[in-house]
Protein backbone atom coordinates (compact mmCIF):
# COMPACT_ATOMS: atom_id res chain seq x y z
CA UNK A 1 0.00 0.00 0.00
CA UNK A 2 1.63 3.25 -1.19
CA UNK A 3 1.03 6.88 0.79
CA UNK A 4 1.56 9.82 -0.41
CA UNK A 5 3.71 12.30 1.11
CA UNK A 6 6.24 9.76 2.68
CA UNK A 7 9.49 10.10 1.71
CA UNK A 8 11.88 8.63 4.80
CA UNK A 9 12.21 5.28 6.43
CA UNK A 10 10.90 6.43 9.57
CA UNK A 11 7.85 8.34 8.88
CA UNK A 12 7.06 4.85 7.23
CA UNK A 13 7.72 2.91 10.34
CA UNK A 14 5.43 5.51 11.95
CA UNK A 15 2.48 5.22 9.38
CA UNK A 16 2.42 1.31 9.82
CA UNK A 17 1.89 1.98 13.58
CA UNK A 18 -0.88 4.56 12.83
CA UNK A 19 -2.28 2.27 10.12
CA UNK A 20 -1.94 -0.65 13.03
CA UNK A 21 -3.92 1.48 15.50
CA UNK A 22 -6.56 2.56 13.22
CA UNK A 23 -6.88 -1.19 12.72
CA UNK A 24 -7.52 -2.38 16.41
CA UNK A 25 -9.95 1.00 16.70
CA UNK A 26 -12.06 -0.28 13.66
CA UNK A 27 -12.51 -4.08 14.72
CA UNK A 28 -13.18 -3.09 18.11
CA UNK A 29 -15.53 -0.39 18.32
CA UNK A 30 -17.35 -2.68 15.88
CA UNK A 31 -17.85 -4.93 18.61
CA UNK A 32 -18.61 -2.40 21.09
CA UNK A 33 -21.81 -0.96 18.64
CA UNK A 34 -22.73 -4.53 19.23
CA UNK A 35 -22.33 -4.30 23.14
CA UNK A 36 -24.35 -1.79 23.02
CA UNK A 37 -27.38 -2.55 21.06
CA UNK A 38 -26.93 -5.72 23.42
CA UNK A 39 -27.28 -3.75 26.19
CA UNK A 40 -30.02 -1.88 25.21
CA UNK A 41 -31.97 -4.71 24.68
CA UNK A 42 -31.24 -6.49 28.55
CA UNK A 43 -31.73 -2.90 29.63
CA UNK A 44 -35.15 -2.96 28.07
CA UNK A 45 -36.73 -6.24 29.85
CA UNK A 46 -35.35 -5.70 33.07
CA UNK A 47 -36.89 -2.18 33.21
CA UNK A 48 -40.35 -3.49 31.68
CA UNK A 49 -39.98 -6.17 34.12
CA UNK A 50 -38.78 -4.24 37.43
CA UNK A 51 -40.86 -1.04 35.80
CA UNK A 52 -38.33 1.11 36.52
CA UNK A 53 -37.34 4.68 34.65
CA UNK A 54 -33.30 4.49 33.57
CA UNK A 55 -31.38 7.09 31.62
CA UNK A 56 -29.14 4.01 30.53
CA UNK A 57 -30.54 3.26 27.24
CA UNK A 58 -30.50 6.78 25.83
CA UNK A 59 -26.84 6.67 26.80
CA UNK A 60 -25.75 3.42 25.30
CA UNK A 61 -27.48 4.47 22.13
CA UNK A 62 -25.54 7.74 21.93
CA UNK A 63 -22.36 5.31 23.27
CA UNK A 64 -23.27 3.27 20.18
CA UNK A 65 -23.33 6.57 17.70
CA UNK A 66 -20.06 7.29 19.36
CA UNK A 67 -18.14 4.10 18.22
CA UNK A 68 -20.14 3.81 14.92
CA UNK A 69 -18.27 7.08 14.17
CA UNK A 70 -15.13 6.12 15.29
CA UNK A 71 -15.49 2.61 13.38
CA UNK A 72 -16.65 4.56 10.39
CA UNK A 73 -13.34 6.68 10.56
CA UNK A 74 -10.82 4.36 11.25
CA UNK A 75 -11.55 2.60 8.29
CA UNK A 76 -11.99 5.70 5.81
CA UNK A 77 -8.01 6.15 7.19
CA UNK A 78 -7.16 2.48 6.31
CA UNK A 79 -8.59 3.57 2.67
CA UNK A 80 -6.91 6.85 2.03
CA UNK A 81 -3.90 7.18 0.26
CA UNK A 82 -3.26 11.18 1.81
CA UNK A 83 -1.27 10.95 4.81
CA UNK A 84 -2.50 14.25 6.31
CA UNK A 85 -6.29 12.48 5.85
CA UNK A 86 -4.80 9.53 7.49
CA UNK A 87 -3.66 11.11 10.66
CA UNK A 88 -6.66 13.56 11.07
CA UNK A 89 -9.21 10.73 10.87
CA UNK A 90 -6.99 8.03 12.48
CA UNK A 91 -6.75 10.90 15.65
CA UNK A 92 -10.53 11.78 15.61
CA UNK A 93 -11.59 8.56 15.34
CA UNK A 94 -9.13 7.53 18.58
CA UNK A 95 -10.83 10.26 20.37
CA UNK A 96 -14.61 9.14 19.78
CA UNK A 97 -12.95 5.83 20.79
CA UNK A 98 -11.97 6.93 24.14
CA UNK A 99 -14.98 9.04 24.74
CA UNK A 100 -17.35 6.14 23.77
CA UNK A 101 -15.37 4.02 26.48
CA UNK A 102 -15.71 6.74 28.72
CA UNK A 103 -19.23 7.10 28.05
CA UNK A 104 -19.97 3.09 28.81
CA UNK A 105 -18.08 3.57 31.77
CA UNK A 106 -20.93 6.14 33.17
CA UNK A 107 -23.45 4.21 32.13
CA UNK A 108 -22.03 1.04 33.89
CA UNK A 109 -22.08 3.05 37.16
CA UNK A 110 -26.18 4.56 36.48
CA UNK A 111 -26.97 0.91 35.35
CA UNK A 112 -25.28 -0.47 38.86
CA UNK A 113 -27.05 2.53 40.82
CA UNK A 114 -30.10 2.34 39.03
CA UNK A 115 -30.66 -1.88 39.42
CA UNK A 116 -29.30 -2.66 42.98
Amino acid sequence: MTRTNVKTPEKRVDLKLEEDVSIHILSVSASMVGVCLTVIGIIRIVVAIRKLQTLADQLLSLDALLFLSSCILAYFSLRTRNVNRLLLAERIADGLFIGGLVLMGLVCVIISYDLF
